[in-house]
């Protein structure tokens, strides 16, 4: 197995920095972007020094990555908002992203047949498919809570004589609340 790329060994907040320097700059100004990374990691005390070619091609696939991230959350959340799931929308969003994360980490390991996946990537991925396969029942408890909400609403407006008991319980019957 080769060894990590220098770039693959950046601290995590030297990661996350290089990452929105590189969408602040629409994936482009690498010489500059390389000059500010290496700047950061002297100014930390680190000895290690980035290359322009290994930040560039790391912005290149952090672009396709970001572009699938993008695609994907578009993508899930026309389809929730579709189906009426509103509610659902964030938690769903974030275990779609999370599961096109490990994805793709997995499909970039591949992409060397010498290399086979990590097994933690393997068990990362089956986490957050056990993860949006639990969201189902999260989505039962928000329509479970908007029923009694709205069942509320109804003994409420019997109460307030704005409705009459009898259509209230029609109203109930017809919404399945019963």
């Amino acid at each position: 197995m080769p060894p990590p790329r220098k770039i693959d060994l950046l601290p995590s907040e030297m990661r996350h920095w290089l990452q929105d320097e590189l969408k602040a700059r629409g994936f482009s100004d690498y010489e500059d972007v390389t000059e500010a990374l290496n700047f950061r990691l002297e100014d930390a005390g680190l000895e290690m020094r980035i290359g322009k070619s290994a930040v560039h091609a790391y912005g290149q696939e952090f672009r396709d990555y970001a572009k699938m991230q993008e695609q994907a959350q578009d993508e899930i959340r026309a389809f929730l908002e579709e189906a009426s799931l509103q509610d659902e929308v964030d938690v769903t969003s974030a275990l779609f992203q999370q599961l096109t994360t490990i994805q793709w980490r997995l499909q970039m390991a591949m992409v060397n047949p010498d290399q086979l996946p990590d097994p933690r990537g393997l068990k990362d991925l089956t986490t957050a498919l056990n993860n949006l396969i639990r969201s189902t029942s999260l989505r039962d408890e928000i329509a479970k809570a908007e029923r009694d909400a709205m069942a509320r609403k109804l003994d409420e407006a019997v109460e307030a004589g704005d409705v009459e008991k009898e259509a209230a319980q029609k109203a109930r019957e017809i919404m399945g609340f019963v």
